[in-house]
């Protein structure tokens, strides 16, 4: 009987087997290139351009949170045109970061979006670096009030996180 048992189990899965299609192709994983968003994403208008005044408010504070671990940073801040408005570089700075730190600023007033976004992107698709001037390197924060963009903070001279932390103290100053 239980010989008997085995084959009709065997026949049941044998028939299983055959019922599935062979060959059969899954669906090619979407691409998520090919999503069409309802709306423009980060579709932030441009502002009044922030003031000298408020911008160096903002290179002030990143200053000090800089000096507060020690680190030697580049800071710049653009107005809404993406324009230079003021820079500061700290004793030691190394100079490389000269311009990283005012190409942070500039690509984050132009594409409206934080340089981070650029750095992640770069972990889930290389269609971004096909992109004129972008930089994917955190330490670029666009500078939004009232719902409009007045300009941006860009960082560099140590590791991305660190530009950031000081990018990130210089625009809560502009902004409070």
């Amino acid at each position: 009987m239980s010989l008997l048992r085995v084959l009709a189990v065997g026949l049941l899965c044998v028939t299983m087997l055959a019922a599935i299609p062979m060959g059969a192709q899954q669906p090619p994983a979407t691409n998520p290139m090919d999503v069409i968003p309802d709306k423009m994403p980060f579709d932030v208008p441009y502002g009044t351009p922030i003031t000298l005044e408020r911008a160096q408010v903002g290179i002030n504070a990143a200053v000090a949170e800089a000096k507060k671990h020690d680190w030697k940073m580049n800071i710049a801040v653009f107005d809404s045109g993406a324009n230079l408005v003021t820079f500061a570089r700290m004793d030691g700075a190394q100079i490389a970061s000269i311009q990283i730190s005012q190409h942070k600023a500039r690509w984050a007033v132009q594409s409206r979006r934080e340089t981070k976004v650029f750095e992640n992107a770069v972990g889930s698709t290389n269609t971004v670096l096909t992109l004129d001037g972008v930089i994917a390197s955190r330490g670029g924060i666009p500078l939004v009030e009232g719902g409009k963009i007045i300009g941006s903070i860009g960082c560099s001279g140590g590791a991305g996180s660190q530009d950031e932390v000081v990018c990130k103290a210089g625009a809560a100053a502009i902004l409070k």
